[in-house]
């Protein structure tokens, strides 16, 4: 039998150690899954933040699940691929027993197999997800489009699939499809805005014809910014923009409740494309996280008084892509500005500890992030 798998974290406590100590409670389940959630994605788990409170523990949990799995794969810790594969399969098999009897006693499984009990999520997705984690330890490049489709049905169009439910849309079958494109595009921006993290692990996850095509070394050798990378660059993120704009008429299935979280998500990741864009496309040297723009977070913009301290605008060299292609999606996903002189044009996230005294330096006149999301977000999209 193999060692139990790790927590991403040491416990504060035996009761979230796998295979000894007290059983561990489903309340700590969840919150260990949101603890992972927290940490690993901000982006996700701030939009999640904008659910209802008896949705978000489920969205922690199928996060908890995938981020799990994610260091059983890629983690830096010099474990050979055939123990990483043992250990995949040890931990599919714990979900799908769990599953099976309604019960696991492991620390991030027990909430994932009562939430999907609860909204009778598919086995099959489950199995598909794995499916694509164990794909990771064996491939590395994809010749097409079409086979990285095949990899990403398991790896993020099936997280759409398993998100639906949760989010209660109107008609589940015709949300799917939109769904499935949101849980691509997803990943397709980490793709492009992670391509030198995943060189470093030995990966490419662009489709080889279409680098070759666009003059591009298939290998990315030498992680060159040039005119075939750039446009080569310009062409993903058009399919990601197209994606996005079918996901939008998924996201007008979804209940005011769950859209606006969605809707947040969404507009974050497209700021992810708009900072590439504005970096010159260069992905290699560092990755660019989003951040909100100061605009949002002033008084004018939306009222009050609150604790948070300045953040930074975007470079005035930013402001002419807002008209563009990524710009319009990113105005249609939110909804009508508010009105004012002061409405943010781009929204972007960044998460960091502040420096001491910013909150004080910077007076009393901002608002918390979640009263900003509120307020710029949760409104129905434009009538088209």
């Amino acid at each position: 039998m193999t060692a139990p798998l790790r927590l991403l974290r040491s416990p504060a406590s035996p009761e979230l150690q796998p295979g000894g100590g007290p059983t561990v409670t489903l309340a700590q389940s969840y919150e260990e899954c949101r603890r992972l959630h927290r940490r690993h994605g901000t982006t996700y788990y701030w939009a999640t933040q904008l659910l209802p409170a008896v949705a978000r523990p489920h969205v922690h949990a199928l996060y908890g699940l995938c981020r799990y799995a994610d260091e059983v794969v890629d983690a830096f810790d010099g474990v050979e691929p055939a123990l990483r594969t043992v250990r995949l399969d040890q931990l599919e098999a714990e979900l799908l027993e769990g599953l099976e009897v309604g019960h696991s006693e492991h620390p991030v499984l027990r909430a994932v197999v009562f939430t999907a009990r609860a909204h009778q999520l598919p086995t099959d997705a489950f199995r598909r997800f794995f499916a694509a984690m164990r794909a990771d330890l064996t491939v590395t490049r994809y010749r097409t489009y079409d086979e990285l489709c095949g990899y990403m049905d398991g790896s993020a169009a099936v997280i759409g699939e398993l998100m639906l439910p949760i989010l209660e849309p109107a008609d589940l079958a015709a949300a799917t499809g939109g769904a499935r494109d949101l849980g691509i595009s997803f990943q397709l921006t980490n793709f492009l805005r992670d391509v030198g993290e995943d060189l470093d692990r030995g990966r490419i996850y662009f489709p080889q014809d279409e680098l070759v095509a666009f003059g591009v070394d298939p290998e990315l050798a030498e992680r060159r910014v040039d005119d075939a990378w750039r446009a080569f660059c310009r062409f993903q993120i058009q399919r990601m923009a197209d994606l996005y704009a079918s996901a939008d008429r998924a996201i007008e299935l979804l209940p005011p409740s769950s859209a606006g979280s969605i809707r947040t998500a969404r507009v974050l990741y497209s700021e992810i494309l708009e900072r590439i864009e504005a970096n010159d496309y260069d992905v290699f040297s560092a990755r660019r996280a989003p951040r909100w723009p100061a605009s949002c977070m002033s008084p004018a913009a939306c009222g009050g008084a609150g604790e948070r301290g300045p953040h930074r605008r975007h470079r005035p060299g930013d402001r002419g892509r807002r008209g563009g292609p990524r710009a319009r999606h990113r105005r249609q996903a939110r909804g009508p500005p508010a009105a004012g002189p002061a409405a943010p044009g781009v929204l972007g996230v960044r998460l960091r500890r502040r420096r001491p005294g910013a909150a004080a330096a910077a007076g009393a006149g901002q608002v918390p992030l979640r009263r900003v999301v509120e307020q710029r977000l949760l409104q129905p999209p434009p009538t088209r």
